[in-house]
């Protein structure tokens, strides 16, 4: 593709998160939102008022059928913004038509689907992401920088927590169990993303939790053990509030991520006896422009993986937690057919 080339992309599903991330579209060169899709053709066209009206730009397609929304030449990349357990029709469907896709996460409800769309990515040679935006927001990149280096020393382990205190609604996409609802698939991807980012996919993982009275997962304290020793201890609630803090330790001080860690405004780097670095580098807008321009520039250049998002990492990350809802006795699924 052109090094130039505008990118069309679609987006499906006109939920919450699509909506959040509508604006920071504003902060993408090149980018060009060509196609919404929604099972509610009032949905789709409302959706596709709203770009026109938030972007001041042309109104984009408003389908009913995500089917014809990939089909669209207008479109070269398809954001997946619905429910996790949708995640992988739409996915493969787009995939096998030759179209890129950003998904969010988590990438899919089950590690086995997972595992399958990133097959088919590979196979057919489809650029193919999860949407884990923290990964690209800047004071995350110079934090990764910085235990590059050795600011830290060796990095021995992490300890974090995300909890985001939510009212159970069985009839909410949360918390429901044909959705792919529960804590481990909304907040624990996040978590667990931090700690296998740095130290790799665990050996070994111990978890103990809480269930709705659905059987969806409500809360999840982990202990996991990793290559050479390393170790991260992590909670998640959506029954509890708390701060969403992250620590690094290493051997020659510790990198504090201030709350809420998945979107912080800056991070400090603590040594013995030394006063703490502060990183307090701004995001574009909301913080989803970064990943967008990644995708952005990653199809320009012929890549179908980014280097900070790779598909290794998101398996690893969707095995993981996997291991976990299995030792919670929660049993995700994935939908077979496209939304209709």
């Amino acid at each position: 593709m052109d090094t130039t080339a505008t990118i069309g992309w679609a987006i499906a599903g006109t939920g919450r998160i699509a909506r959040t991330v509508l604006d920071d579209f504003a902060h993408v060169p090149g980018a060009r939102i060509s196609a919404i899709a929604s099972r509610s053709p009032a949905r789709a066209d409302a959706f596709a008022d709203l770009v026109s009206q938030k972007l001041g730009t042309p109104r984009p397609d408003a389908h009913d059928s995500y089917a014809e929304m990939i089909a669209n030449p207008a479109v070269d990349v398809v954001y997946v913004a619905t429910p996790h357990a949708q995640h992988r029709p739409i996915a493969l469907a787009a995939i096998n038509a030759g179209k890129a896709v950003l998904v969010e996460k988590s990438f899919a409800a089950t590690s086995q689907a997972a595992t399958e769309m990133a097959e088919a990515a590979r196979t057919h040679k489809v650029f193919a992401m999860e949407g884990m935006w923290t990964r690209f927001l800047p004071v995350v990149s110079e934090m990764i920088d910085a235990v590059n280096k050795g600011a830290i020393g060796e990095p021995t382990g992490v300890q974090g927590d995300l909890f985001a205190l939510r009212n159970y609604d069985p009839e909410d996409r949360l918390f429901s169990p044909a959705l792919g609802g529960g804590v481990t698939l909304d907040l624990g991807v996040y978590v667990l993303d931090f700690a296998i980012r740095l130290f790799g996919e665990p050996t070994e993982v111990i978890a103990r939790g809480k269930r709705f009275p659905n059987g969806v997962d409500s809360d999840a304290s982990m202990l996991l053990t990793f290559p050479k020793g390393k170790v991260a201890t992590l909670a998640i609630s959506l029954t509890s509030d708390g701060p969403g803090r992250m620590t690094i330790q290493g051997t020659d001080g510790w990198i504090e991520v201030e709350p809420r860690f998945h979107h912080p405004s800056r991070i400090l780097i603590h040594r013995r006896g030394v006063i703490p670095e502060v990183h307090n580098t701004p995001a574009l807008g909301r913080g989803y422009a970064h990943e967008l321009i990644e995708v952005c520039e990653c199809l320009r250049a012929g890549r179908t993986e980014s280097q900070t998002m790779p598909l290794d990492d998101t398996l690893a990350v969707a095995r993981t937690m996997a291991n976990i809802l299995d030792q919670l006795g929660v049993k995700n699924h994935d939908d077979t057919e496209l939304p209709s």
